[in-house]
């Protein structure tokens, strides 16, 4: 093996090794914010069931129930305020025992995916608008996870968009060309 052969299968190996270790660190995270919304559970009196995965570099973490999703509406609130509020406490809880500031993503009752279906579908017809009319197209104010979604929707059509403004009236554009 050659020098230069050398240093790129170590790279390679680095490189799987801090993935490997990312991946490890994001499990870690997921244990942790199901334990603490387990603990949730409990002091609320609700049923559910944790499910957590890894998507690129986020954990996600759903609470999810069997019967009817109508108990834990409570804990989605009036467009998802409630839910953002506890994403929020349980990344807290995360930072507390890790020292790291988390990414985690949290769902529950599949508010999150079906929110994330509609605002691609947002994402899409937007850029088609912006295709057809050769103008900027300009959508209401969203919070952060939807500007992204609309974002990466915007992209798969292969337009360019921006955010635009200040929270919570930031937006996000869709451009034409």
């Amino acid at each position: 093996m050659t020098e230069g052969t050398t240093s790129a299968a170590l790279n390679g190996s680095d490189a799987a090794a801090d993935a490997d270790t990312l991946v490890a660190r994001l499990e870690q995270e997921g244990e942790i914010a199901a334990d603490y919304l387990e603990g949730l559970l409990d002091i609320a009196d609700l049923d559910g069931d944790i499910d957590m995965d890894v998507e690129g570099d986020r954990a996600l973490v759903s609470i999810v129930s069997e019967g009817n999703d109508r108990t834990l509406q409570r804990l989605v609130g009036q467009d998802g305020e409630v839910l953002e509020a506890l994403q929020e406490l349980t990344r807290l809880a995360v930072h507390r025992e890790t020292g790291e500031r988390s990414r985690l993503m949290l769902d529950i009752a599949g508010f999150r995916a079906r929110k994330r279906a509609e605002l691609a579908e947002l994402g899409a017809k937007a850029a088609e608008q912006a295709k057809q009319t050769g103008e900027p197209v300009k959508l209401r104010p969203m919070t952060p996870f939807e500007r992204k979604v609309v974002h990466d929707a915007v992209a798969a059509a292969g337009l360019r968009s921006e955010s635009e403004g200040e929270e919570p009236q930031r937006c996000v554009v869709v451009l034409a060309s």
